[in-house]
Parts: C-alpha cells; sequence; structure tokens
C-alpha cells in the first residue's frame, strides 16, 4: 500500500542550506529543526498512519520554475522530509534497512509549487 504525503512550498536548495551553514554555526541546526518538524506536522495533520518494516520512498518535486538544478532542488530536501518521517514515527528510521529505495521526478507547477512523497510499504 502506498500513502501520500503533500508538503506545499519548496526546501531550500543545497546552496541555499551550505550558505547558512556558513553564515552562522547555529542557523544550520535552526534551518534542520524547523523544517524536519514542519514536515512531521504536515504527516500527522495529513493522518498518516505508521508503516511497518521496509519502504520505498518517491519524491515528487514541482517547482514555481525550472531555474534551479535538480541535485539543488533534492538534496536538502529529502534529508529534511525523512528525518520529518521518522519523527512523526511514520517510518521507524531512514537507514538503507528501512528505506530501500529513493526515486525523484521534478515537475514545474508555477502556482502550486509542492513536494509530494509517496511511501509504498513493501
Amino acid at each position: 500500500m502506498t500513502k501520500t504525503l503533500v508538503i506545499p512550498g519548496r526546501f531550500p536548495s543545497l546552496n541555499e542550506v551550505i550558505e547558512a551553514a556558513k553564515s552562522h554555526y547555529g542557523a544550520y541546526s535552526k534551518m534542520k529543526k524547523e523544517l524536519t518538524l514542519s514536515v512531521a506536522l504536515q504527516a500527522k495533520v495529513q493522518g498518516l498512519k505508521a508503516v511497518e518494516g521496509r519502504v520505498r520512498v518517491t519524491f515528487y518535486w514541482y517547482e514555481r520554475d525550472a531555474r534551479r538544478d535538480v541535485d539543488n532542488i533534492c538534496s536538502a530536501g529529502t534529508k529534511f522530509i525523512l528525518d520529518g518521517l521518522v519523527e512523526a514515527g511514520i517510518i521507524a528510521d531512514d537507514n538503507q534497512k528501512t528505506v530501500v529505495s529513493l526515486a525523484h521526478h521534478f515537475f514545474v507547477d508555477k502556482d502550486n509549487p509542492r513536494v509530494e512523497v509517496a511511501i509504498e510499504d513493501l
């Protein structure tokens, strides 16, 4: 069975995360904590139930335009999303024993940027 989490907006690019980390010693930590908790809250609000065992996770990244490189779009966001799913108790861990596959697909939706996360239990 596949469960889908929809996260409105977009995540900071890897370049933005690196810049934050360079700007102040606590900036990255604050960013990670806020985004991880935001994902966990979205999972709870959307009523996602825990998945037992191994999962395959597919990310559908909807950007408002095609300016950002795909690696910049998904690098930091993947980390924050997986950590948020663990925080919410949706998946047990984000290690290789639990998450056996990640896939990414990229689209443009200028009116509704978002990330759709499909969690398939195996």
